[in-house]
């Protein structure tokens, strides 16, 4: 009798080919989101920094998950370049049509005409001094200002003239006006007179080319900032971290004719609080300034990390506003 041939190995079971087809649609699909960020990446870059990369400051960039560090932009510099005093003879006067600041120049033509006419965009512009700090090594700029002087004004005239020129640009794309970020005028990084040989002077030359431009908000940077030396300035919003530092927006309508932008906190209140909370915050705000002459908003940039409902409800507050 014939030995009977053994079974034939049965092989892997049926229900991994169809786990193989899902892993491989899945690999797939994450594929796709990393050529997506990758973009999305690029178009960020456009957007962020142009003025920095212009003068040839090289970076490196930190990231949690598929967002910029905490919501925000956040760079490491690992190229300056200013290392000597004598240095900031040597900056150019940069060419607004060219590298990346041509490139954001079409950016912003680009949501301008895909927005429209009825939403307002304003260009963010970083005043010549906190462009030098990013120039040179930040511990060195206040070395720099008190012991080189005439080098450093050197530094701030080439990076005024080069700013004076993209913004000329920029305001021929259609935007309607700047959000111009102070970092400098605080009384724990300056004093009055440092800040008005170094900052003021070059700040006011700035503003001088947006100054048929309807909406320009100054952005003041910082703690114990110096609200009252800058509130003369020819914008018509300021912008402060009203509920970290003096003064309260009720203090500042005493003090300051035009519109007073803040009242949220960004981060205790904006990313981590709830709905409720920010609907609180901003009926407080609304009955400091008697909901006049009056921007809600955060004391500076909202993080990306915002959960939508929070914006949602700070939006709610104050379209409910009778």
């Amino acid at each position: 009798m014939a030995r009977r041939k053994p079974d034939p190995d049965p092989g892997l079971p049926e229900w991994l080919v169809t786990f193989a087809d899902l892993m491989s649609i899945l690999v797939c699909f994450f594929v796709l989101l990393i050529s997506f960020s990758i973009q999305d990446k690029e178009k960020l870059q456009v957007v962020a920094g142009s003025m920095r990369e212009a003068f040839g400051i090289k970076y490196v960039e930190r990231k949690a998950g598929m967002v910029e560090k905490e919501g925000s932009p956040v760079r490491d510099y690992v190229k300056r370049v200013v290392h000597q005093p004598e240095d900031w003879q040597k900056l150019p006067v940069l060419d607004p049509g060219s590298g990346s600041l041509g490139a954001q120049l079409e950016c912003l033509e680009m949501i301008i005409q895909e927005l429209g006419a009825e939403t307002p965009v304003i260009q963010t512009i970083f005043n010549p001094l906190s462009q030098a700090k990013n120039l040179v090594n930040p511990e060195e700029l206040l070395v720099h200002v008190r012991r080189y002087p005439e080098a450093l004004h050197t530094g701030l005239k080439s990076i005024t003239e080069s700013t004076q020129r993209f913004v000329d640009a920029a305001v021929k794309t259609g935007i309607a006006g700047l959000f111009f970020a102070v970092q400098h005028a605080q009384y724990g990084l300056f004093s009055e007179a440092e800040y008005e040989e170094f900052g003021r002077a070059y700040d006011l030359q700035i503003l001088e080319v947006v100054k048929e431009s309807w909406l320009n908000m100054l952005h003041l940077h910082g703690e114990e900032v110096m609200f009252d030396l800058l509130r003369n300035y020819p914008v018509q919003v300021i912008n402060w971290h009203d509920r970290e530092t003096s003064p309260t927006l009720a203090e500042a309508k005493t003090r300051y004719t035009g519109v007073v932008c803040g009242g949220l906190r960004r981060w205790d209140t904006m990313v981590l609080g709830t709905s409720d909370k920010v609907n609180a915050e901003a009926q407080d705000a609304i009955q400091q300034t008697k909901g006049k002459h009056f921007i809600l908003g955060t004391g500076c940039v909202l993080p990306t990390i915002v959960p939508h409902g929070n914006i949602l409800a700070a939006r709610r507050s104050v379209e409910n506003v009778n």
